[in-house]
């Protein structure tokens, strides 16, 4: 069996000088693997290799190596052998490796997890189990054991048989079908049983008893696109062959062609061959026949290149962007990191084209990650303008095989010197990084949830970063106020503020509407409020463009019995069903279920349900029905599941094809529109509602972010924001676009009581299916920490939402002080993790950190 690096191996049996890898397997385990290196394979491992190694009974895996702690004695009954080498140069780079450490030290989780969320699927290779019938099981014995199970019988023909299940018999009956030498995967075999449940037990049974085999195959998801290449064979390389050949081809000019072409470019695509000559499938044919031509297949680039516009490859920036553009040169020569704060439509991206080109010059590469997918729609066509074919993009949209192409690229002399993408781009092998730039540093989405790491990709940014010796640029409008704290009051930061439109065209003008007080006096019948309807009116009028932001997809949050109250909610989570009109069904946001919509109440069989709140699917409704003329586009979770679907809706309303665009949250992130003229924020109240330290925070950003989408071409926009509090202090900041009021109050409340910056943060969070198992591990973990930690420590409490995914929860929060060694907290956690899952009561109960938490 592997022997984790961290443990000394026993010296139990003979032991013989051997050479060994440590290796990191995509497993949530801790530590590294100890294998045994075999001397064929000795001189091509390298730290950074991906190797195949065996784990337990069958499973085989993609490792990396991490160390090579050489040659020393040791019990190689204990130790077992690397099976195979993937790749001849590493797929991590030295400074990767150091990011993966510090990743999985810094957010509390294995190297593993770390791993695994690095790398692209098509790089991870895995064995997959399949299953076939053992080959002394016979078609006599099937049928003995049909007619035994039909005639109820007890005595089947053998006794390895005797215990089968009809169920048993379905999976048999499967296998059977299975041509001789081939097999199926379990996902395959469940499949064409078309039985939903009971049948992996059955299977487990058969296997023990030996009925059905099974075995591992290494499956390599990831293979290389290729395209048919055209040669002339080796007889007609020298030119005497050459002159004889063009002879004997006077009458058949077009075979003659291609020959002539194959002798002026040593090798021509297929397709080409088409393209410069239709029809010329018979002549091709004809010279392969005569052995003339050779055919083979070379690998291609499924990645999209992009072609650079002249008249755009030096951005020209004006008085105040170049102002910007110089500070930030001057903070860099004293800290790495600088934060850009420039208002909504001030120029931002035309600093970074301008940084980026400066850094490009020097040969080094960038990094410019985007909060949100949607996001790289737009700047891809920007960016691609000037950089054209330097630049790479990557996110998860991607198809895996494009993913892994541009990994693999970014390791050879053509990489990218510019890479464009979402959080996961951090893991990309960067050999000569000079800068990274993480736009609208602010968003949430930054943030990994689940699963491990829980990294946020704006800090992480800054320390990889800081290995690779790059600096980084923080833009945004509305910083975090740990980020503005960073740079105005500790000064870790440079600080840079643009505070002019681009064009001198200014902040939009908001007007609050009093949602509570239009409904008591009936003038709102609709979401709209008589200013929203009227501005949206005349936007249309004029052939301009609205916005509708509301942060709750489907149609209704909620539907309600009218006489006895009861509301749908999910069997596996504690949370409401949403109403998904469209669809006609109730959906669980937390795990994707689905049930059908009750006619009837069930628990007072009354059919008085109706919905209650509204959702983008309600509004997109409510736009038709008010603004009949009007095309409409709704941008949200369930209308962008694909990349085209992105880039679809945005190119609609970019090119006036949608006049108003309604959306959650994606609509508020650094989208750039010309003309837009009226932006609505129909309920600002439900931002304010959430349980969370940063709800004021965010609420400001949000809706400052979406005002922004207003008025960017020529004349002031406009903002409505709606609210059943138009008095509280946050309204009055938004309307004002003041953000040093919202960070100063901010800043008073979380000194008080204590929260970041003021303070570290770490949630802990423990799940189980038995809900007072999780309740009893959540208070012994508690009283395990209590004796360290005293008041810092708060809980455990059941969280908003206590069960998902048939999973309860229970939640710890751990406030930091800032003088506190960080390393020893950590070590406290894991003994005491260790320590609780130690206990057989607990030992099945899931314990994580989540560090940052936001």
């Amino acid at each position: 069996m592997s022997k984790s690096a961290s443990t000394s191996i026993p010296a139990t049996g003979s032991c013989v000088p051997v050479d060994t890898v440590d290796v990191v397997l995509p497993l949530a385990v801790p530590g590294a693997f100890t294998y045994q290196l075999p001397a064929e394979l000795a001189e091509q491992v390298v730290v950074g290799s991906r190797v195949v190694v065996p784990l337990g009974k069958r499973k085989y895996y993609t490792a990396i190596v991490i160390r090579r702690p050489g040659t020393f004695p040791v019990d190689t009954e204990g130790l077992k052998p690397v099976a195979d080498l993937v790749d001849a140069a590493p797929l991590i780079l030295p400074r990767q490796l150091d990011f993966w450490r510090w990743m999985a030290n810094y957010y509390m989780c294995t190297p593993g997890e770390v791993m695994k969320a690095a790398l692209p699927s098509g790089l991870k290779l895995e064995s997959e189990t399949r299953v076939s019938l053992a080959e002394e099981f016979t078609e006599e014995d099937e049928e003995a054991l049909a007619d035994a199970i039909s005639k109820d019988e007890e005595d089947a023909p053998s006794a390895a048989l005797q215990t089968l299940t009809p169920r048993q018999h379905i999976l048999l009956q499967a296998l059977r079908a299975v041509p001789a030498g081939k097999s199926l995967t379990i996902d395959e075999l469940l499949k064409k049983c078309k039985a939903e449940t009971g049948l992996l037990p059955a299977l487990r049974r058969l296997i023990e008893d030996g009925v059905v085999q099974v075995s591992e195959r290494l499956s390599r998801a990831y293979r290389p696109r290729t395209a048919s290449h055209l040669r002339l064979a080796p007889d007609y390389q020298s030119e005497a062959a050459q002159h004889a050949l063009l002879d004997a081809l006077k009458r058949s000019p077009r075979q003659a062609e291609i020959v002539m072409a194959l002798i002026a470019e040593p090798q021509l695509a297929r397709a080409e061959v088409r393209r410069r000559w239709p029809g010329s499938e018979s002549a091709l044919a004809t010279l392969r026949r005569k052995g003339v031509v050779d055919t083979f297949e070379v690998a291609v680039d499924r990645l999209t290149t992009h072609t650079a516009d002249p008249a755009a490859a030096r951005p020209v920036l004006n008085a105040a962007q170049q102002t910007a553009h110089d500070a930030i040169l001057r903070e860099w020569e004293e800290k790495d990191v600088c934060l850009l704060h420039g208002v909504t439509s001030s120029g931002k991206t035309e600093i970074y084209t301008s940084l980026i080109r400066r850094t490009l010059d020097a040969g080094r590469q960038v990094l410019y990650l985007v909060p949100e997918i949607a996001l790289t729609t737009q700047i891809t066509t920007r960016l691609g303008r000037v950089f054209g074919s330097d630049m790479g993009v990557y996110h998860s949209k991607f198809p895996d095989v494009e993913r892994v192409e541009l990994w693999q690229r970014q390791l050879t002399s053509r990489a990218f010197p510019l890479i464009l993408g979402v959080r996961s781009s951090l893991f990309l092998p960067f050999s000569n990084l000079g800068l990274v730039i993480v736009d609208e540093e602010h968003e949430t989405s930054y943030k990994q949830q689940d699963p491990a790491p829980r990294y946020n990709a704006r800090d992480a940014a800054i320390v990889l970063a800081r290995l690779c010796g790059a600096k980084v640029l923080l833009g945004t409008a509305t910083p975090a106020v740990e980020s503005y704290y960073n740079a105005t009051v500790s000064h870790k930061y440079g600080y840079v503020a643009l505070t002019e439109r681009f064009g001198g065209v200014q902040l939009p003008q908001i007007f609050v509407e009093d949602v509570k007080e239009l409904r008591r006096k009936k003038q709102m019948t609709t979401p709209f409020s008589p200013r929203l309807t009227q501005e949206i009116n005349h936007a249309l009028a004029e052939g301009e463009q609205a916005i509708l932001f509301q942060n709750r997809r489907g149609y209704a949050p909620v539907l309600e019995c009218r006489k006895c109250g009861w509301t749908p909610r999910c069997t596996a989570c504690d949370v409401p069903l949403t109403y998904h009109r469209q669809a006609s069904r109730l959906v669980c946001h937390y795990c994707g279920a689905s049930y059908p919509v009750p006619t009837l109440c069930p628990n007072c069989e009354e059919p008085s349900l109706h919905a209650v709140g509204i959702g983008t699917e309600k509004i997109e409704e409510s736009v038709a029905s008010c603004f009949p003329a009007a095309r409409v586009a709704r941008m949200d979770l369930d209308t962008t599941r694909t990349r085209s679907a992105y880039e679809q809706i945005i190119r609609d309303f970019q090119t006036g094809q949608t006049d108003v665009l309604i959306g959650t949250q994606m609509v508020t992130k650094g989208l750039d529109f010309d003309r837009v003229r009226v932006v609505g924020i129909l309920n600002a109240d439900q931002m304010l509602s959430v349980p969370n330290f940063r709800a004021y925070e965010r609420a400001f950003q949000m809706m400052a972010q979406v005002a922004g989408r207003a008025g960017r071409r020529g004349r002031q926009g406009i903002v409505v924001l709606q609210t059943r509090q138009p008095d509280i202090p946050l309204v009055h900041q938004v309307v004002a676009h003041d953000y040093a009021a919202m960070f100063a109050q901010q800043l008073r409340e979380r000194e008080a009581f204590r929260y970041p910056p003021f303070v570290r943060l770490i949630d802990i969070y423990l799940k189980h299916r038995d809900e007072s198992t999780c309740a009893a591990a959540a208070e012994a973990f508690a009283a395990l920490l209590h004796p360290h930690f005293a008041d810092a420590l708060l809980g455990p409490d059941s969280p908003a939402v206590s069960r998902v995914q048939y999973l309860h929860i229970r939640k710890l929060v751990l406030k930091v002080a800032l003088d506190l060694p960080i390393q020893g907290v950590r070590r406290t956690l894991l003994a005491a993790r260790r320590a609780l899952i130690a206990r057989p009561a607990y030992r099945s109960v899931n314990l994580f950190f989540d560090v940052d938490p936001l």
